[in-house]
């Protein structure tokens, strides 16, 4: 018990030790995921920063060029006409307002600019706007009208719907760019102290750029998430193949393993039985020959005792013949090939095995293909696989029954192969003992040392063949040998199929 749990714990070490790599890949590529996630939003977001602020500061540029432009032209076609007529500037004078709107319209026409906002200088009230509604409006430069009286030209940006705007179920992005700057008063002479009469705001409507910036933002997001997102695919179905791979090598390695142990458990065991063999058989010829002897005095001496001395005889050859077959289970299988015609093999089986079918009451049947190719086999070994085989099915009908013998070609993928099928319908087997047939001293009947088909197993796979059996029991049993006559096989397996 100690042994078993022990192997049992290395082998779920050696399991755990190949899974154990593919779990950290694993891991690793979720913890990739999400970093690269993170690291795309990060780089989106950096991205549509940086273009965002360069258009600002191109349109920072621009709108300052317009309004030290605008200032200009207020000055020189509005303030200084308007002065030397009225002798001062009233805006609420109509003639006034509407000189002061016609020379704004004029110089800003044709120019991205929505909106012109003229701010009286004493006080934070709107003296001219484009937007006739603000006119009058206090407090709407806030600390921006501040900085251009004190000479500070500033701009402020005004967005209403974020990155989220481009998305078809949410409002639309307005965006605009508010630039304040000084409205001086310009004088001749360079020398003179620049006056500050006001503050000029002009507005720029960049929903439009903004929204582009917004929509490059999201498809960055998107096509690096399609993108990572691909790699994880491809990286998880790379990982679930090797895991797979590594699996069934596992599975090759341990079924290996057993057959190794296995192999060299009957090794040891068939050095055993032979050395025990011989060492029964001698004594065993001398009990029988004296046995013998003693029977022809016997029946001088005491006529009508020498069947005891025949029932010694009889047991003794049983013995031998039981030690004989430990002998073949133990002996290597050294093969004598040459080039032979199945069916002539099958045929000979049945002939020899007639008067037993008639006893028993079995009806045979042939169903032999004719165009066989010769086998490359030792004739003798295989004739007595499928005496073996025969027997076998002959003692699974004891009421009678049906005997199938077949034989035909096949072919499996580049090789083809030679397929014999012994079926009979008797008791068939039970499918908690498919699995133990070809185990070495284990039968299902009283007498019988249970070598038959292990020795039959080990002929066929010095053949480099393979032996099935299917059966279903109270119906009957199929052996099938296969043997094939294309390239060597490498992996010879004995297949159960209940």
């Amino acid at each position: 018990m100690v042994v078993e749990d022990r192997s049992k714990l290395e082998d779920d070490s050696v399991e755990l030790a190949a899974i154990k790599p593919f779990r950290l890949v694993k891991f690793f590529s979720f913890t990739s995921l999400a970093v690269f996630l993170v690291f795309t939003l990060a780089l989106a977001w950096s991205i549509s920063e940086y273009a965002k602020r360069t258009l600002l500061e191109r349109s920072e540029a621009y709108a300052l060029v317009v309004t030290e432009n605008l200032s200009h032209q207020v000055f020189q076609q509005f303030v200084v006409p308007t002065v030397l007529r009225y002798g001062k500037i009233a805006l609420r004078n109509p003639e006034q307002f509407q000189l002061l709107d016609a020379v704004v319209r004029n110089a800003t026409f044709g120019l991205l600019i929505e909106a012109v906002i003229i701010y009286d200088s004493r006080e934070n009230v709107v003296s001219y706007s484009t937007i006739i509604e603000k006119v009058g409006r206090r407090d709407l430069g806030g600390k921006e009208y501040r900085q251009a009286l004190a000479g500070k030209s500033t701009s402020r940006l005004v967005t209403f719907g974020g990155v989220w705007g481009v998305l078809p179920w949410v409002g639309p992005v307005t965006s605009q760019l508010h630039t304040f700057i000084p409205f001086i008063q310009y004088a001749p002479l360079d020398d003179k102290p620049q006056i500050i009469m006001g503050v000029i705001e002009v507005v720029q409507d960049l929903s439009a750029d903004m929204e582009a910036i917004a929509q490059f933002q999201v498809a960055v997001i998107l096509i690096s998430m399609l993108i990572m997102s691909t790699l994880f695919v491809v990286l998880q179905i790379i990982v679930g193949r090797a895991e797979k791979i590594m699996e069934e090598r596992a599975k090759e390695r341990r079924r290996l393993e057993v057959k190794l142990h296995q192999s060299e458990k009957l090794a040891t065991l068939g050095k055993m039985v032979a050395s025990v063999s011989h060492e029964i058989k001698n004594p065993l010829g001398i009990i029988s020959s004296t046995a013998a002897i003693l029977g022809k005095r016997i029946q001088k001496a005491a006529p009508g005792n020498e069947h005891l001395a025949e029932i010694i005889v009889d047991e003794t050859r049983r013995l031998d013949g039981i030690v004989c077959e430990f002998l073949d289970f133990a002996r290597p299988q050294n093969l004598k090939s040459s080039p032979e015609a199945i069916n002539t093999l099958i045929t000979q089986a049945l002939n020899f095995l007639t008067p037993e079918l008639v006893q028993r009451g079995i009806t045979p049947r042939l169903e032999l293909e004719q165009s066989l190719p010769p086998l490359l086999i030792d004739r003798e070994q295989i004739y007595r696989v499928l005496l073996n085989i025969i027997l076998n099915a002959i003692q699974a009908m004891p009421d009678g029954g049906i005997l199938n013998l077949r034989s035909r070609q096949r072919r499996e993928g580049v090789n083809s192969s030679t397929v014999v099928e012994v079926v009979d319908t008797g008791s068939g087997i039970a499918p908690e003992n498919m699995a133990k047939i070809f185990t070495p001293f284990y039968t299902d009947r009283h007498r019988g040392t249970g070598l038959g088909l292990a020795i039959v197993k080990n002929i066929i796979d010095a053949h480099q063949g393979r032996i099935e059996v299917e059966s279903e029991p109270d119906r009957g049993t199929c052996f099938r040998l296969i043997f094939f006559s294309g390239i060597p096989q490498l992996n010879l397996l004995t297949k159960y199929r209940p």
